[in-house]
């Protein structure tokens, strides 16, 4: 039986797990794409995932 080494990562609480997002900006450029930026959560930097806590003085 394998034992995992690491926690798996916990889904960020403030985006669910959708980091980035694509917003239009309202127009087209010159070649007909539409105008866009990418917005990241800021909770947790783009990645999706939050790093579990771990107490300082709890036992394992």
């Amino acid at each position: 039986m394998t034992h995992r080494t690491t926690p798996p990562p916990r889904i960020c609480p403030a985006c669910d797990g959708h980091a980035s997002a694509a917003i239009t900006l309202g127009g087209r450029d010159r070649h007909g794409h539409l105008r866009t930026i990418t917005a990241h959560c800021p909770a947790c930097h783009g990645t999706g995932t939050r790093p579990i806590r771990t107490q300082e003085g709890a036992r394992a």
